[in-house]
């Protein structure tokens, strides 16, 4: 019997709606994918040429990554490999900046909110750069998890952050496909 393999999520609407403008940022350096889980958002901009730092504090969540990768037909591995770093990180230490000395053209993060992290986002990346992200905001509850305020999005907070940097999206929606939430997104350019 065959072993069943299983396939990483697809990538993320909001980041295929930004590609292009993603790309068009490659020439600034490295990209990261924040909390970044089964990599499917950075594995997405690494296949278009971009070098990409998958983070997570989870070693396992970056062992998928790494399958993933493992899976793809083999001339697209080597080119991959060559332009993507795995790196362990936690996130949350209080009191510390888990950033210190990164320096990022586009940060990624979906599904993450840390919010003593926002600070240390918006200086790791580099003037012209892009953040792009996706999370769950209060309205959510209605869903059932995540329901616990620490890791919810009030309404206009995500935006209110990056008041300060070139707005290319920002919307508050429920989203049905392919579970039922509610999420705030974000894709703006850091001034510079």
């Amino acid at each position: 019997m065959a072993e069943h393999v299983e396939s990483p999520p697809a990538p993320a609407q909001l980041l295929e709606q930004f590609l292009p403008q993603l790309l068009a940022t490659v020439e600034l350096g490295e990209f990261v994918d924040l909390a970044c889980g089964a990599g499917q958002n950075g594995l997405l901009l690494a296949q278009h040429g971009a070098r990409v730092c998958f983070a997570d504090r989870n070693e396992e969540a970056l062992q998928r990554c790494q399958t993933a990768i493992e899976r793809l037909p083999t001339a697209q591995q080597v080119g991959i490999r060559e332009r993507v770093r795995y790196w362990p990180v936690d996130l949350e230490v209080e009191g510390e900046n888990p950033l210190a000395g990164q320096s990022f053209a586009a940060v990624l993060v979906f599904r993450y909110l840390h919010r003593p992290l926002i600070p240390f986002l918006k200086q790791t990346i580099k003037p012209g750069g892009l953040l792009v992200y996706e999370t769950f905001t209060v309205a959510n509850r209605q869903f059932g998890r995540p329901n616990n305020e620490r890791f919810l999005l009030q309404p206009g907070e995500l935006g209110s952050w990056f008041a300060d940097w070139q707005i290319l999206h920002s919307e508050e929606l429920l989203e049905q496909q392919p579970v039922p939430r509610a999420v705030a997104q974000l894709v703006a350019r850091k001034p510079g």
